[in-house]
């Protein structure tokens, strides 16, 4: 690998999946983020130039890096990946034409919706398989103080729940997360489990790692 991949920041990988890093935006500032205690994952520094990718120079690393991807790339970076919805679209595209027997994973927090204004799952059809859902609580009020969302509890947790329901309903495989073993959020994990489930959504408990990130 040439010294220029090993310091780019786009395009990384963990447990030997590839992930892309489109942006260090987010409409959240979680109290377990690994924002908030270093700036690498697995050794890459994770700050992006401009706060955000350019697909294109994604494309070029994944095309230098493809035979290393694997049967799963993950849009799972510093930041909410839905947040650059075009480039994750371009990107996933690129994918899907180039190498269509991997799977897309998408992390988001699901709250692509309130963002961009209108229900954006039918847009992703045949680009993503699967979506892993931060749900970390099972109220409003909790899911506030866990998330720190830039929109009101309500506003922030019902778009979340919505966001998981569409998933479902357009029948992308969800996953609901949580975290567990985070001090400073004591959620009841069985609440969370209920409610994940009666959504539609496979349940999954994330462990906190003392290195600030949870397990993918």
């Amino acid at each position: 690998m040439s010294e220029t991949l090993e310091k780019q920041n786009l395009v990384y990988f963990v447990n030997s999946k590839m992930y892309i890093n489109l942006t260090n935006l987010c409409t959240c500032r979680c109290v377990f983020c690994i924002r908030d205690l270093n700036s690498t994952v697995e050794g890459v520094d994770m700050k992006l130039d401009n706060l955000k990718a350019n697909p294109d120079e994604v494309i070029k690393y994944i095309k230098q890096l493809e035979n290393k991807i694997g049967n799963e790339v993950v849009f799972c970076g510093y930041g909410e990946p839905m947040l650059e919805l075009d480039s994750l679209k371009k990107v996933s595209k690129f994918i899907k034409e180039n190498y269509p027997d991997i799977k897309i994973r998408v992390n988001t927090n699901g709250h692509a919706n309130l963002v961009h204004k209108r229900d954006v799952v039918p847009e992703l059809l045949g680009l993503v398989d699967s979506f892993s859902v931060s749900l970390n609580a099972d109220n409003a009020k909790q899911y506030k103080e866990i998330t720190n969302c830039s929109f009101e509890a309500e506003i922030g947790f019902k778009g979340m729940i919505d966001f998981i329901k569409s998933a479902v309903n357009n029948g992308i495989t969800t996953y609901a997360t949580v975290v567990s073993g985070f001090e400073g959020a004591d959620i009841d994990i069985d609440k969370c489990e209920k409610l994940a489930t009666s959504l539609g959504a496979t349940f999954r408990v994330r462990e906190y790692l003392n290195e600030g990130y949870s397990k993918p």
